[in-house]
């Protein structure tokens, strides 16, 4: 092969600057437990720290044959066009994931492939870059990056690291996500969200904050309040976590607000330490309702009654964001049967049968944060 003709070696520069920000896009997964989310930040990332036009990912349906998209940033947020679902071998990202090779190009509008070059031409896309997700032999899925500007084998080295973090955080997300709907099909509560929802349909209702499990006092009454709500009309409804307690909001119609109605609840709030505001709205067309309570003692599970050690509840936030044995021996500087001891203590009295379970179960009772992980990766890095 002639001098001029050898392909350039890749910049390692280059290559440690793109990994760089390669690794703020991981770090940006810390604790994520929806498979949904890994997605969509993971997408976000690249167009926020290389500047893509936009990125996809498609992960694999059940039937090992079709790929659905589920998260898409940049110039298009939507997952419901035309390449929603895209079969195993059908257009480029369906080759990329039957024949589990990356591919970079930077002529989009001369590919042979793609499916509209006029779009290519119009929007001014010239570089496409894919990656399987791959676990093993097993495909998971395909991300995609699309650009206007050249893209270099640099970037294809460092999606490479990318893909491989995805696909550890993403397979946690998928399992945690499997043992959640088994659980719930074995008739696990429902959460309170979803009763309140449920009671006020079709009225407007929201949850702000992240959802703890409460007493069974504490939940009583905010049922009982809502059930009050559903039969006075209720419009709008919002359930708030706070820090010290939680609240609920309410708009009932002017028509049909009776003050009265909430007579009956307003002695047990009291005993709970709750409060109950009830005000007209500026234009007097609406009558605002605010419900608020402290978070009890008791809004620990009932049927728990041993509470997890310091070093538990540092080990199980550690699980959830991701980390293994031996680096979560290695950051609390102890050793790896340490950490089991710890961790088969935790199982024990979450009554949890795996490590997913106990993660999920101690994030549902508001146990776990994701901050040692950041701490973790900084000083690691």
């Amino acid at each position: 092969m002639a001098p001029d003709a050898t392909p350039a070696l890749l910049d390692p520069m280059r290559l440690l600057f793109d990994i760089q920000r390669v690794n703020g896009i991981i770090q940006n997964l810390s604790g994520c437990l929806e498979a949904q989310t890994v997605a969509h930040r993971t997408a976000a990332g690249l167009v926020e720290q290389f500047g893509c036009a936009f990125a996809r990912i498609w992960l694999m349906e059940a039937d090992a044959v079709t790929l659905r998209l589920i998260a898409s940033a940049g110039m298009y947020t939507r997952t419901d066009g035309s390449f929603a679902r895209v079969a195993m071998g059908a257009y480029k990202i369906g080759k990329i994931a039957q024949n589990r090779i990356p591919f970079l190009s930077n002529n989009l509008s001369e590919e042979s492939w793609v499916r509209d070059r006029e779009w290519a031409i119009q929007t001014g896309i010239r570089g496409f870059a894919g990656y399987p997700l791959m676990n093993g032999e097993r495909v998971l899925g395909v991300l995609a990056a699309f650009h206007r500007q050249p893209m270099t084998p640099e970037f294809l080295e460092a999606l490479q690291w990318l893909c491989t973090s995805v696909v550890v955080v993403m397979e946690n997300a998928l399992l945690f996500e499997q043992n959640r709907s088994s659980w719930h099909a074995q008739n696990m509560p429902v959460s309170l969200s979803e009763q309140l929802a449920q009671l006020l349909a079709p009225a407007r209702f929201m949850l702000v904050g992240t959802e703890r499990l409460l007493s069974a006092s504490t939940s009583s009454i905010l049922l009982k309040t809502t059930r009050t709500l559903t039969d006075l009309g209720c419009t709008y409804g919002r359930l708030t976590y706070l820090a010290e307690g939680v609240s609920l909001e309410a708009v009932i119609p002017q028509t049909q607000a009776r003050r009265d109605a909430f007579d009956p609840l307003t002695q047990e709030l009291l005993r709970l330490g709750g409060t109950l505001q009830m005000q007209q709205s500026g234009d007097g067309e609406a009558l605002q309702v605010l419900v608020q309570l402290p978070y009890r003692h008791s809004d620990l599970p009932e049927e728990h009654p041993n509470l997890l050690s310091v070093r538990e509840l540092e080990i199980l936030t550690l699980l959830a964001a991701g980390l293994r044995d031996r680096e979560i021996a290695d950051h609390l500087h102890i050793s790896e049967r340490t950490v089991k001891f710890h961790t088969n203590n935790a199982l024990n009295k979450l009554k949890a049968r795996t490590r997913t379970q106990a993660v999920y179960r101690a994030t549902l009772y508001g146990w776990v944060t994701t901050e040692p992980l950041r701490d973790y990766r900084n000083g690691h890095d």
